[in-house]
């Protein structure tokens, strides 16, 4: 049978971005850096190294079965519970403008819920693949994972770190649907989930205070509504062609931070409209191969996998575009493959080099198929769901 190499496109399409998000994370960081690091280099030769150090984990991912790292699903999500709880505790975890979600280690930083996203991935489809029958009941099949994800959610909530369980939650009803859950359960448990979400955004008043500066940004500039109006602000003067690489004014402190969630800003201001179109081409070509992916994945597991990392990856960009264009209530979303991070970023091109690692297998079980031989039965199956519209 002839070796299978990886999806050249989708390699092709992360690294792009990769580069790209390097170069932005430079421009919209040189000020701000050297403002308060006295070095314009300082976020730059971080991410660098960042960068580097994700590369190799998608090169070692890439290079392992996923059978074999979905197998140890089990024990990474025990040890994701477990420094969830630790991040918590203080003078273990690293309380940063109120919320405890990093364990910092000298000039280094590590954040317990990017391991938990991709842990709960890893877990659901693992699970789903040997047991997707049983969801066919609500209370011995559905709930269950439910109350799988409630526990990470739960721990999440007391970080606090909302975005996450926004995120978290999402991407696991789409795995829990990919695996054949009813729609009708989901939509026994859409009206408790809005009551709770309501319950949880009157909780605090800065949620609220963001809810209300969603619908009028402007009349709260000065306030909850600062970023998001700067946002719009940098994305507007961009007009079509940007006012050229390096030249944005909104990183000049009027965009906090601008180098993470509100990149994609900078981006707008100083590649125009052009260059933040071809940035979302390239998330929407990353997404299409990731989802042929899935959808020719050898087994069951690698096709929960394969949409489950696809999923996670398309809906942070979705919400991160959408906070700063204003479109949903500001969340902090980071951009992937763009906003500078550590950790964060690790693990998502850990878990690209495990979308890569599924492609091998994705043209041999179509050749198969194609040739008339016999193929995993649980390709079958997927293959069979999804020609019936449960996909």
């Amino acid at each position: 049978m002839k070796k299978r190499e990886y999806d050249f496109w989708l390699l092709f399409t992360v690294l792009v971005l990769l580069g790209m998000g390097t170069v932005m994370v430079f421009s919209a960081s040189s000020y701000n850096a050297l403002y308060y690091h006295n070095n314009k280099f300082y976020f730059f030769i971080r991410q660098l190294i960042w960068s580097a150090l994700g590369i190799a984990g998608m090169l070692v991912f890439s290079k392992l079965d996923y059978r074999r790292i979905a197998s140890s699903a089990p024990i990474l999500m025990v040890i994701s519970i477990v420094l969830l709880i630790l991040v918590r505790i203080p003078g273990i975890g690293s309380n940063i403008n109120g919320a405890y979600r990093w364990f910092n280690f000298g000039p280094m930083s590590f954040q317990p819920s990017e391991l938990a996203k991709i842990s709960l991935i890893l877990f659901l489809a693992f699970s789903l693949s040997k047991n997707a029958d049983r969801l066919k009941h609500f209370f011995t099949g559905l709930v269950p994972y439910l109350l799988v994800v409630g526990v990470i959610d739960g721990l999440l909530y007391l970080e606090p770190h909302m975005s996450a369980i926004i995120l978290i939650t999402a991407v696991a009803v789409i795995i829990l649907f990919m695996a054949g859950a009813r729609v009708s359960h989901f939509v026994l448990l859409a009206l408790p989930v809005v009551v709770l979400g309501w319950q949880i955004v009157m909780s605090k008043p800065y949620r609220m205070e963001r809810l209300l500066s969603f619908t009028d940004p402007f009349k709260y500039k000065q306030g909850s509504g600062f970023q998001v109006v700067n946002s719009l602000y940098a994305i507007a003067s961009g007009s079509v062609f940007g006012r050229g690489l390096g030249k944005s004014l909104q990183k000049y402190l009027y965009l906090p931070e601008p180098h993470n969630d509100f990149i994609f800003s900078i981006l707008a201001e100083e590649l125009g409209f052009v260059g933040s179109l071809t940035v979302v081409a390239l998330f929407l070509l990353f997404i299409w191969r990731g989802m042929r992916v899935a959808m020719n994945a050898p087994d069951m597991l690698g096709s929960l996998i394969a949409g489950g990392i696809t999923s996670l990856i398309a809906l942070q960009t979705i919400i991160n575009i959408a906070v700063v264009t204003s479109t949903v209530p500001a969340t902090g979303m980071p951009l992937p493959f763009f906003s500078a991070g550590g950790s964060s970023l690790v693990f998502l091109m850990s878990s690209v080099g495990i979308l890569l690692n599924i492609s091998k297998g994705s043209q041999t079980t179509i050749l198969t198929l194609h040739k008339g031989g016999k193929a995993d039965p649980a390709v079958n199956h997927t293959l069979t769901k999804r020609k019936v519209g449960d996909y």
